[in-house]
């Protein structure tokens, strides 16, 4: 994908995410139509939060010469950052907000800039274009959850 494609995915994840969120009433984001799986709040609050960690990355590789990119337990977040009780209208317009603001950075980026790289602590070197891609990929693997997670409060419905 060029970098343009690349960005326009980027972006379209984030609305994609809404209009499958919208498809059901907020009352029930915060249950598990899916037994033994996050309901839609907790997805959503997992999204927000890595959201973040992607969006950092990819500044600190822009803006420093090969810095450190921390990893972080996915399942840490979700038992300690209070999933059940945030704001998750709130956290979806987080990601949106965060999702756009990295766009417009990266679309007056060079070229080059998107082989500029980061060492993660977990995967190695990790160039910029790989990070937007990583998080265009997390956030889609999230969405058929969610997407699933619709399609049962609908049947259900």
């Amino acid at each position: 994908m060029t970098p343009e494609e690349l960005l326009q995915s980027y972006q379209d994840g984030a609305v994609r995410l809404q209009e499958r969120v919208a498809q059901v009433p907020a009352a029930t984001w915060q249950d598990h139509p899916i037994a033994g799986t996050w309901s839609i709040a907790e997805v959503i609050c997992h999204l927000a939060d890595f959201e973040v960690i992607f969006a950092t990355r990819m500044k600190q590789v822009l803006a420093e010469d090969n810095p450190p990119l921390p990893g972080a337990d996915e399942n840490q977040f979700a038992a300690r950052l209070n999933y059940s009780s945030r704001d998750v209208a709130a956290e979806l317009q987080l990601i949106v907000l965060q999702r756009q603001q990295i766009a417009r950075i990266l679309s007056a980026t060079d070229l080059e800039d998107y082989q500029r790289t980061g060492v993660h602590s977990e995967a190695g070197p990790v160039t910029l274009e790989t990070l937007l891609e990583k998080a265009i990929a997390h956030l889609q693997h999230h969405l058929t959850f969610v997407e699933q997670k619709v399609q049962a409060i609908l049947a259900a419905g």
